[in-house]
């Protein structure tokens, strides 16, 4: 529990941006720019989203990907 604790304390992990998170869901789960497209409704939001033109994500985006790719929700809430 100490070396835990020291761990925690001397090498904090920060959160991925938003889109790195999706970018990894989606290597995980072997999906491409036209299956991101399919689950957002919009192939010129999905190619926003992985190019990061997007200037932050809709509420309803963010529910969808936290849905459909299983993001937590506090990753995605994060400025683009």
């Amino acid at each position: 529990m100490l070396a835990e604790r020291y761990e925690e304390e001397q090498f904090p992990l920060d959160l991925p941006s938003p889109v790195k998170a999706v970018k990894f869901a989606m290597e995980q789960m072997e999906l491409g720019q036209t299956d991101l497209s399919q689950i957002l409704g919009s192939r010129s939001r999905a190619s926003g989203l992985l190019n990061g033109n997007l200037k932050g994500l809709s509420r309803r985006m963010m529910q969808t990907l936290h849905t459909e790719l299983h993001i937590p929700a506090d990753i995605l809430i994060r400025d683009c």
